[in-house]
């Protein structure tokens, strides 16, 4: 069959990462671990149990663990996860994604990720693959933070975002890089009152530690939208005064991403 799902999509991560399998088990297959440093999460945390991530008010993608053997292995399988480029329906086999931890000397572990479905060869697939594959860098450095300062507890998380029509996602970073003042990597920023230092700077994202007023890491990211690029602030703080702040700061936060650098976002003019 032409259509037949015979196409092999295949990602195979590996990061070494600070911290006990221990720690590592509880951030990548607790819903509050997940949720502390990737997307917010839902999940039966046992083999059968449900699993949703929260991609936003009206986005999700759910599916159930496969695999559970702590601290060393978990799995899960998400069979809509083509409704997330609007091909609903699209024969292709579900979604399978696999955590393996391994303990390595000096107090440090080694995750590997290994995603994985088979499809037609369409075009979209590929994308679909090469975008998750690009999206994991700076979520990974928010895991290595949190691991590094936090292991163990529960952020208070502020997620906002922006539309910014005629403009690239590459502008966009550029941007929030120059709105934060950051420069390079271990430097400090300042933006919004907002202090800190610049993690890392990748083609997907932006990551900061947060040292004030509370305690935590902020990623900035963005990617092309029909019209343009959309932005997004994923803020995870720790502190005592976080559930505030993210209360108090939410609306500012979101205003200064639909309007930072306007001058120096525009796409160039075409011929």
């Amino acid at each position: 069959m032409i259509n037949a799902p015979h196409v092999p999509l295949r990602l195979d991560l590996s990061f070494e990462l600070p911290g006990s399998p221990e720690q590592v088990w509880d951030a990548i297959a607790t819903a509050g671990g997940i949720s502390s440093w990737f997307i917010d999460t839902e999940m039966d945390e046992r083999l059968g149990g449900v699993v949703r991530f929260l991609m936003g008010p009206e986005s999700e993608s759910a599916g159930s663990i496969t695999g559970w053997d702590p601290p060393r292995r978990v799995a899960y399988v998400e069979p809509d996860w083509a409704d997330l480029t609007g091909h609903g329906g699209a024969a292709v086999t579900p979604l399978t994604t696999e955590f393996l931890v391994e303990a390595q000397s000096g107090g440090t572990c080694v995750v590997r990720v290994v995603t994985s479905a088979f499809g037609t060869g369409a075009e979209w697939e590929g994308e679909f693959f090469a975008e998750m594959e690009r999206g994991w860098t700076p979520f990974f450095e928010n895991l290595r933070l949190y691991l590094a300062e936090f292991a163990g507890q529960r952020a208070s998380t502020l997620r906002v975002s922006a539309e910014r029509p005629g403009c690239s996602a590459a502008a966009v970073l550029a941007a929030v890089r120059a709105g934060l003042g950051a420069g390079e990597p271990g430097q400090p920023i300042d933006g919004r009152g907002l202090r800190g230092e610049l993690a890392s700077v990748s083609d997907a994202g932006i990551v900061v530690r947060v040292t004030g007023p509370e305690r935590g890491y902020f990623l900035f990211s963005s990617h092309e939208s029909a019209d343009g690029a959309m932005v997004w602030l994923a803020g995870y703080l720790f502190s005592a005064g976080a559930a505030a702040y993210v209360e108090r700061e939410r609306q500012g936060w979101q205003d200064w991403l639909g309007a930072l650098g306007a001058e120096t976002v525009e796409a160039p003019a075409r011929g």
